[in-house]
């Protein structure tokens, strides 16, 4: 499906096939392991564009989904989209790489890694500049008042997100681990390619997001760095992907905690089965006016949640895991 659309969307608001398309098609950018990366050549001499021309519109609270990739972020904005006053902006990675370029922790449109954290000192005044201009730009484009960004790894960027946007909303996605990261192995095996010589996955060009995490992340963390030089040798995409899930879910209990006006958080299963009481929920912790088409297309898409699948843990994995699994209310889902 081209930008996300099938029959449904565009049975429930036609409108915006229009402006997912001006999204897909000359903001967001076409990321490693997909196809028509031709089309970048355009996206980003628009953002070069946007950038030298000036600032025509106000960008007011930006909402960002966060989490973990396979994690239900993508239905999440896709929902949110259907929302008369929001354009719906997926991965734009290309966007955050021309507003900051040393972002790419991926490899798809930078030649050298990026930063997974990026702080409140890396959003210069010309980049909060730029990030302003861009919006601007896009809102412009589609004629909408509000943006929603899904971006799962900004949540390693909130105080660098909050800077450039003081009044930026966040929704922070939980997913069972199982099913994450399930669907993380699924994803990387189907997509993955080689290029050239080089691997393409989920973990980036040839590991490049694998390695970055382990320098960047796991170095810090309390729990894993004394495993660091194990766990840097893991090589099946479960074992990583159950990393992944644990500092990501660290990292956005820690920023609930910093930032408990501006981010909501949300489970997935929660999403699945009572769509109508979380959309609402996620609605009004975005100052925005009910809109029964959201729900009901919400009702079309969202499928009850399959039974988890569990797998094994690596030894060095399981106490951190159990642990972040009771706080977050999962341990009834599944043993490690």
């Amino acid at each position: 499906m081209i930008a996300q659309l099938d029959k449904d969307y565009i049975k429930t608001r036609p409108t915006k096939t229009i402006s997912r398309l001006i999204s897909y098609g000359i903001f967001e950018g076409r990321p490693l392991t997909t196809s028509g990366r031709w089309i970048n050549k355009i996206v980003f001499a628009n953002l070069w564009l946007l950038k030298k021309l000036p600032q025509i519109k106000k960008v007011k609270q930006p909402i960002f989904i966060v989490g973990t990739g396979r994690s239900g972020t993508t239905i999440l904005g896709l929902l949110l989209s259907i929302h008369p006053k929001l354009g719906y902006l997926n991965e734009p990675k290309a966007m955050w790489n021309s507003i900051f370029p040393m972002e790419d922790i991926i490899g798809s449109y930078a030649s050298k890694p990026g930063n997974y954290r990026l702080s409140e000192k890396d959003a210069t005044v010309e980049t909060i500049k730029n990030a302003h201009k861009i919006f601007a730009g896009y809102l412009s484009s589609i004629c909408t008042s509000r943006v929603v960004d899904k971006y799962p790894e900004l949540i390693f960027r909130i105080p660098f997100v909050k800077k450039i946007f003081p009044d930026a909303k966040f929704i922070f996605l939980q997913r069972n681990p199982w099913d994450t990261c399930n669907s993380i192995d699924s994803w990387s095996k189907r997509k993955g390619v080689t290029e050239k010589g080089d691997v393409e996955d989920w973990w980036g060009v040839n590991d490049q997001k694998w390695k970055i995490m382990v320098s960047e992340l796991i170095a810090e963390d309390p729990l894993l760095s004394a495993d660091k030089l194990e766990i840097s040798n893991f090589t099946d995409h479960k074992s990583r992907a159950l990393v992944e899930w644990y500092l990501v879910m660290q990292e956005g209990l820690k920023m609930l905690k910093l930032y408990k006006d501006d981010i909501l958080s949300v489970k997935y299963e929660d999403l699945v089965d009572n769509s109508d009481v979380q959309l609402q929920r996620i609605i009004n912790f975005c100052n925005l006016h009910s809109d029964f088409k959201t729900l009901d297309y919400a009702k079309k898409i969202i499928s009850p949640a399959q039974p988890t699948k569990e797998f094994s843990v690596p030894k060095s994995l399981r106490s951190p895991l159990l642990e972040i699994m009771k706080e977050l209310g999962y341990l009834k889902i599944g043993t490690p």
